[in-house]
């Protein structure tokens, strides 16, 4: 039902409350990330206790997403994202307010749980808003938006942990949450927003959710403590245990969707390799940037000595060159050269990553500008990337497709950070020095560049045969 002429007005207003609680989300997934130093200096725990102020929000973002979307659907967006945003505001104040690391790891998760109800709605509910070609405008800003909420988010958390305000030093990267939080609520509370849910409303997969959850966490859980809190033998046992538990989803899913009813994952995604080679190419894609956006902070602060300014600083060649050559690459890129841009992104990136990786053994005095390239490559890739994994869908499977996608985005993230952040660690702990470690993990990192690259190649669809080759196969079959 169409919004009435005199509230049309608003609807700007309410799209700008929607984008900015998206923005919050995305910018709460990486704003930690050069605090991260400071906060465990100030509370204490583990030096693993870095890390899980990553992930413990990742890991449940990536969880709960495609659950938080079934939810809108049931009981209605609008609802569910006013119950989220009152969530994430909530877990905000407690993350400011935490006294200790395991109090400030156990908000963060109820903040990834928060914003896993937020994002799936937005879609949806600008939908219900706008029409036309105001709601192709509307719509056309949510990539920048979170594109921007992604570049952003670590260079805010540097300068606001720096800037020490009324003494709060990284309490305000959160604080700052429950002010746009309100202002979201209210305006989203109001009567140009109006509920809207889908037609057929689907049936929840509790019991996959469940398998996801656990699974994911038994892969994360030895990544990030590795030796230090578990006996020898433990960390292979939860891996393996995780990934069966992952394979037992799996099977779950099929056979829901065997018996007629509505799985947690669309299994008409899988009916070919390109949709599985996208989810793979994404999970690597991002545990390679998110994990060494880390390293590279950690490098700064705990290898040298330095500030949390120094280490964002340190830091920022990264997203400036992602923000121009995504920039660049969105007004260029057409269907036909996607391909070539996105491969030639991962060339220039894993070239960056190289240049970094020399920077590091030779006391890194272009550690800059390799930073920068491997920003530019970032957002080479990453454009087209997006566009190619949902180019051949069929419109019922695009939005479980995001959804899905997204999740597997931030469970790279979590991984990233949990494998490379351990592997900068325990290398700087054995002793080699800072440089050597981050080496180390850059190192690595181009390992699973390198796969990422073969799983995006399996992302390109067969070339389809022309007429008359297809004639002669059909002929040279009739013959035998």
């Amino acid at each position: 039902m169409p919004v009435p002429k005199a509230a049309c007005r608003w609807r700007w207003l309410v799209l700008g409350a929607l984008l900015t609680a998206e923005a919050m989300n995305v910018l709460d997934a990486t704003i930690v990330q050069v605090a991260a130093p400071v906060i465990r200096a100030g509370l204490g725990g583990p030096e693993s206790a870095i890390q899980w102020f990553s992930s413990a929000y990742t890991l449940p973002f990536a969880a709960f997403l495609i659950l938080g979307g079934r939810l809108g659907d049931l009981i209605g967006r609008r609802r569910v994202f006013l119950i989220g945003v009152a969530g994430f505001a909530t877990a905000s104040l407690c993350c400011a307010l935490a006294p200790t690391a395991g109090a400030l790891i156990g908000a963060r998760a109820l903040q990834g749980t928060a914003a896993a109800l937020i994002i799936p709605q937005t879609i949806g509910l600008i939908r219900s808003m706008f029409d036309g070609s105001e709601l192709a405008r509307a719509m056309g800003a949510i990539g920048p938006v979170m594109g921007l909420s992604v570049i952003l988010g670590p260079i805010l958390g540097a300068a606001l942990t720096h800037a020490d305000l009324f003494g709060s030093s990284w309490r305000s990267a959160f604080l700052v949450n429950v002010p746009l939080a309100v202002a979201v609520a209210v305006l989203a509370a109001g009567p140009v927003m109006r509920e809207d849910r889908a037609a057929r409303a689907p049936r929840l997969d509790l019991p996959g959710t469940g398998l996801v959850v656990l699974g994911a966490g038994l892969v994360v859980y030895p990544l990030i403590e590795g030796g230090a809190a578990l006996r020898p033998g433990w960390n292979a046992a939860l891996l393996v245990a995780g990934a069966l538990v992952l394979v037992a989803f799996g099977l779950h899913q099929r056979g829901r969707a065997r018996r007629g009813r509505v799985p947690l994952i669309e299994p008409s995604l899988f009916g070919d390799r390109v949709f599985p080679a996208a989810l793979a190419t994404s999970a690597l894609l991002f545990a390679v940037t998110n994990g060494l956006m880390l390293v590279v902070v950690l490098q700064v602060q705990l290898g040298l000595g330095r500030d949390v300014l120094s280490a964002g600083l340190t830091l920022l060649p990264w997203p400036v060159g992602m923000a121009i050559s995504a920039a660049v690459v969105g007004a260029r890129m057409t269907p036909g050269n996607r391909w070539r841009i996105m491969f030639a992104g991962l060339a220039t990136l894993f070239a960056g990553l190289l240049g970094a990786l020399a920077a590091y053994l030779a006391a890194y005095p272009w550690l800059a500008v390799a930073l920068l390239v491997s920003g530019a490559g970032n957002g080479m890739a990453t454009v087209p990337f997006f566009t190619a994994a949902l180019a051949r869908l069929r419109p019922h499977q695009v939005g479980s497709a995001a959804g899905l996608l997204n999740a597997v985005q931030q469970f790279g993230g979590t991984l990233g950070i949990a494998l490379l952040g351990s592997v900068f660690l325990h290398g700087l702990g054995g002793g080699p020095g800072a440089n050597a470690a981050a080496a180390l993990a850059f190192g690595l990192a181009l390992v699973l560049l390198a796969a990422t690259a073969v799983a995006a190649a399996f992302m390109r669809p067969p070339a389809r045969r022309s007429p008359e080759r297809r004639r002669a196969a059909e002929s040279e079959l009739s013959r035998l």
